[in-house]
């Protein structure tokens, strides 16, 4: 499967391409040479630029191709793990930790474990959450953008992947988070619009709204137990585990919140991405959802969005929609380069091997970082180049679950029990891998949303009996680490912020009970 794109199409996606490139630069010269200032945007950003770069830097190509794929398969459930975290993730970094790193000042979230246990659970973290970025993040997302754009303009895939990460890596390496930051809110803007273009084609070729609406009877939100992927058991451990790792205590995520102008702000562009999580995943799922009536039989599901793109779009839109599915791979790199080079630097490099390097020093290391994982990335997507017919969207959920359980552990346990200690948040983390590993060895056909809940709640246990036998910090070092109900309130210098409309709280409520409406409507 391949198309030619015209003149119009080819010079949409360069303009495109070409804007995306020049906009990095631009933004890249407009900050100052300190590790602030690379690293969080020197604390500037707004609400919205918050919200909107949280979801331009979660929703890539495994959402476009691979959660199009799964909704083609599988159906409406495809929305769960999006939704899921409006209610879990995306909870517990606004009413729970939120408050903690904005307070503390914190460049990174390996910092907060630093402070609450010691350096070896820095450490860990360091190290699980870097092979997940290089394993899932990068590789994943650059393997799926290749593949698409091999089945729709028979590029190699092997070009495809070297090229979209040298023109991202360009611009994320020379200007650091403002540079990621300026760009997400363009490319944010051309994913929604393209994803609107191929909704909209797709369910007018399909029958209309009437075609959408006959495919309700069939949605469904909360599966049997016996289901291979999506068990209504997930929700009891592995959905929880996955979505408070990912939303609240992810560098790729949490980067955005730790550069805003001030906790209002930061509250506000949390549920700020809380619309744009409810809305863009409607954008992807609902044409999938139509589209078997179309296409009822597709060999693999993660070839449904070239096959709309191919087969449903006139010359011009095809062009702004390719430019939607590269502004998903670009905005999404970028974040997953930048986290890669923040905590490289701000936990690896600094307290290990130069304690004492300027803020030059340290900015030039990220830079070199980042090119480093650039290449890495590049060779880990050949892992990627043997899957089988099963949407890769799973298989990246499932890498999730190998490394995520100890630490959300880790960070839950840390914030809400003073009593733990650093021996039990070590247990938790250095436990994820080995026990995952020896469950699904032992349990193959077990979903792994189940192993991962398995895994999570029993690194919560061991963390807690290890944490029972061993010393605790004293209270007077945990103070500002343990949440209380003041964690719910501004501080007081910003609640005047928050009066009439403008409270966060608010408009919180509204997404949360529209959220829920859909998830007892269709349970």
């Amino acid at each position: 499967m391949n198309i030619n794109l015209t003149a119009l199409d080819a010079t949409i996606f360069g303009i495109y391409i070409l804007g995306v490139i020049g906009l990095g630069i631009y933004a890249s010269r407009k900050g100052e040479q300190t590790k602030r200032d690379y690293f969080l945007a020197g604390d500037k950003l707004p609400w919205w630029m918050i919200g909107g770069s949280i979801i331009a830097s979660n929703i890539s190509s495994h959402h476009l191709v691979g959660a199009m794929g799964v909704a083609y398969s599988r159906g409406f459930i495809a929305v769960a793990m999006e939704w899921g975290a409006i209610f879990m993730g995306f909870n517990a970094l606004l009413w729970i930790f939120l408050p903690f790193y904005i307070r503390n000042g914190f460049y990174t979230v390996p910092e907060f474990l630093h402070k609450r246990f010691g350096g070896a659970a820095r450490t860990t973290y360091a190290v699980l959450i870097l092979l997940t970025y290089i394993l899932v993040e990068i590789s994943a997302v650059l393997y799926l953008g290749a593949l698409s754009l091999h089945s729709l303009l028979d590029i190699p895939v092997v070009t495809s992947v070297v090229v979209l990460a040298v023109l991202t890596g360009v611009y994320t390496i020379i200007g650091g988070l403002r540079a990621v930051i300026w760009t997400e809110m363009l490319q944010l803007g051309v994913l929604v619009l393209g994803g609107i273009i191929l909704t909209v084609a797709t369910v007018d070729a399909a029958g209309g709204v009437d075609a959408v609406i006959a495919t309700s009877k069939d949605w469904e939100l909360i599966l049997p137990a016996s289901d291979p992927d999506f068990p209504w058991t997930m929700y009891l451990g592995g959905s929880l585990c996955i979505s408070v790792f990912y939303c609240a205590t992810n560098q790729f995520i949490v980067q955005r919140v730790l550069a805003a102008k001030n906790e209002w702000h930061a509250r506000m562009g949390v549920i700020f991405a809380d619309y744009l999580k409810f809305l863009i995943p409607l954008i992807i799922t609902v044409p999938a959802l139509v589209a078997p009536k179309l296409f009822p039989n597709l060999e693999k599901p993660d070839l449904l969005f070239p096959t709309l793109v191919q087969n449903l779009l006139p010359s011009g839109l095809v062009g702004l929609v390719m430019a939607g599915l590269i502004a998903a791979v670009m905005s999404h790199l970028s974040g997953a380069i930048n986290s890669c080079t923040t905590i490289l630097t701000m936990d690896i490099y600094l307290p290990y091997f130069s304690k004492k390097a300027s803020e030059k020093q340290a900015v030039r290391f990220g830079r070199i970082s980042g090119a480093i994982i650039i290449v890495i990335g590049i060779l880990c997507t050949g892992l990627f180049l043997a899957h089988s017919d099963k949407p890769v969207f799973l298989y990246l959920l499932n890498a999730y679950g190998l490394f995520t359980p100890g630490i959300a552990a880790m960070f839950l346990l840390g914030i809400l029990w003073k009593r733990t200690t650093h021996a039990g948040a070590l247990t938790a983390g250095i436990m994820t891998i080995p026990l995952s590993l020896i469950i699904e060895f032992i349990f193959p056909q077990m979903p792994f949303l189940n192993r991962t809940g398995i895994v999570f709640w029993t690194c919560m246990a061991a963390c807690i009996l290890v944490s029972l036998v061993t010393k605790p910090k004293p209270e007077a070092e945990l103070e500002g680490l343990i949440w209380n109900k003041a964690s719910l309130s501004l501080p007081p210098a910003e609640r005047e912020q928050q009066q009439g409309l403008r409270n966060p709280f608010y408009w919180w409520l509204l997404i949360t009970a529209i959220v829920l409406f859909f998830y007892i409507k269709y349970a």
